[in-house]
């Protein structure tokens, strides 16, 4: 096999041709993100660069995903999944963003420094996995993508339609010769419906708990996936599925409930009285849970913090009953709820880990313990074992010097470790695992929101001409510039009790998101809009000031 660089880049420049005007963009925590019609010459790029990233490990599998998640229905993205289902490695990010920044004139001698730098012997075989979601414009861009990647003489195996953590999975079972599982939609499913129907053993109902759930898909992938899931799951959970075909992530699914604290359109009007809810994103990456009061019609929100301390402590529970020692811990952002945190290490006693927003930061941090378990507030996350963790909890299971309620409880660990996806935040999964510890429990969502409560608080953004002239430190908890803004945000924060407000620039648009939290929601808001002023007045803010938003 020989690759001809000159040929590809000639097909490039012919068919995938990146306009003069185009803007640079930063390939970040989401992979690239933009309006899907300025995404062509990236995608073919992309799949370049998937094809070369095969060859610098091993020929092993990368996968490409097609997503923008929870944007809007015009955007879209893409992003480069490493050979264990994580996150393309950081280095790789910078050659990414470069690659997809130069001329086409100057694309061809790029890939040559690439190949050069990283001793990319390009007769070795690429073997690249595609995916994409359910946006129109998503098989247009993938043809791009396998078109870069045929073009360096590359191995493309085409998904189609799957969510993006099938496509992790469908990743790493590959590349770990099928130890991690099948890698097809049908053995995924299938994993996750023999563990999640063990763990529920013959009663469908236990105290508060109801066998019915209502299912926001976000007009996305996750509607279609679940939709077969509830085929499968017959009985076992009733699933009444919406908004599952119409524009995607309008007024719905997860992150707008989570910013906007409110029900999405479409909701079933028997699950305003008090019903189970939870909703997905764009690309079923998240999933939070919510409930309306029968009585009163207020709105609760069960987050992705909610979602780790309810993971977190039954896992600690079982590991106590089964008898093994293990070293577990949480991961959380700023963006975390300060009465969360103050659960988990003072109630909980479990150690607390606080990292950089983005998902591969939290998910580097959980490889520290032999348990970790790592969720945004946006509903992001997952647990990791450890290869000692899944040996001492198997090599337990079978301990005839155990007794044998120690064994059972041992035997449901690894039911739970199989429900579990590791590779990646999977609302599929995690909505799984959040189901079966509700049902061992006996608890409804009042029970579950019970344990602690949360501060008010509020998310809002500040559109800037220019995102990168706010920098921050310390978990994204602290600005370094522009030089005294957060002296300027520590005295607005001292006027509320309970007050805790951070400013984080976006990844991927001209904003910054500012989050605030005080006792109250009223006091909440008010920090959130001085602080989002100062920011629009001292960080060069466009368009509308930001308004102080309803209490």
């Amino acid at each position: 096999m020989s690759v001809n660089l000159r040929s590809v880049f000639a097909f490039a420049k012919e068919y995938h041709q990146k306009k003069e005007s185009q803007k640079d963009i930063q390939y970040g925590t989401a992979g690239f993100r933009s309006h899907a019609d300025n995404l062509d010459y990236v995608m073919y790029r992309m799949g370049v660069l998937a094809a070369l990233r095969s060859r610098a490990q091993a020929s092993q599998a990368i996968g490409v995903m097609i997503t923008a998640s929870h944007n809007p229905e015009h955007d879209n993205g893409v992003k480069l999944i490493d050979p264990h289902g994580e996150m393309l490695e950081q280095r790789w990010e910078k050659l990414a963003t470069d690659l997809v920044n130069v001329s086409d004139a100057d694309l061809e001698a790029q890939v040559a420094k690439i190949c050069a730098d990283e001793a990319i012997d390009n007769n070795e075989p690429a073997r690249v996995f595609v995916g994409m979601d359910t946006r129109y414009h998503s098989p247009q861009l993938s043809r791009a993508v396998v078109n870069g990647i045929l073009a360096l003489k590359g191995t493309v195996t085409e998904f189609g339609i799957v969510t993006t953590p099938m496509l992790h999975y469908f990743v790493t079972c590959t590349n770990t010769q099928g130890a991690y599982g099948v890698p097809t939609e049908e053995g995924y499913v299938g994993k996750l419906i023999a563990a999640f129907r063990t763990l529920r053993g013959e009663s469908n109902e236990r105290g508060n708990y109801r066998n019915q759930l209502y299912y926001d898909g976000a007009n996305g992938v996750g509607s279609l996936k679940m939709l077969g899931f509830v085929k499968k799951l017959n009985d076992t959970l009733n699933v009444r599925v919406f908004n599952s075909n119409g524009k995607i992530n309008f007024k719905c699914g997860a992150d707008f409930v989570k910013t906007n604290h409110h029900v999405p359109e479409g909701l079933p009007e028997e699950a305003l009285a008090g019903g189970r809810c939870c909703s997905v994103d764009g690309d079923a990456d998240r999933v939070v849970y919510y409930f309306t009061d029968a009585d009163t019609g207020v709105f609760h929100l069960l987050d992705g913090d909610r979602i780790a301390t309810l993971l977190a402590g039954y896992l600690k529970d079982l590991i106590e009953q089964c008898g093994v020692q293990l070293a577990m811990g949480l991961v959380q952002t700023a963006y975390a709820n300060g009465a969360s945190t103050d659960y988990i290490v003072n109630r909980m006693k479990i150690p607390v880990s606080c990292t950089r927003t983005g998902v591969k930061h939290l998910h580097h941090r959980a490889l520290d313990y032999d348990i970790g378990v790592y969720f945004e507030a946006n509903g992001h996350g997952t647990i990791i074992y450890s290869d000692r963790a899944k040996q001492t909890i198997r090599t337990a299971a079978s301990d005839e010097s155990r007794t044998e309620a120690q064994r059972e409880t041992a035997a449901r660990l690894l039911h739970f470790i199989d429900l579990t996806n590791e590779t990646v935040g999977d609302a599929i999964s995690d909505m799984l695992l959040v189901e079966t510890v509700l049902h061992a429990k006996g608890w409804n969502l009042r029970d579950w929101q019970a344990s602690y409560t949360d501060l008010p608080n509020v998310l809002e953004k500040v559109y800037l001409a220019d995102r990168n002239v706010i920098t921050v430190t310390d978990a994204d908890r602290v600005v370094e510039a522009p030089e005294g803004l957060q002296d300027s945000i520590n005295e607005i924060v001292a006027k509320f009790p309970n007050g805790r407000s951070f400013v984080r620039p976006s990844g991927t648009e001209d904003i910054v998101r500012v989050y605030a939290e005080a006792d109250t929601r009223a006091n909440a808001v008010q920090l959130s809009f001085e602080v989002a002023n100062l920011v629009y007045d001292r960080a060069g803010g466009v368009g509308s000031r930001p308004v102080k938003m309803e209490t």
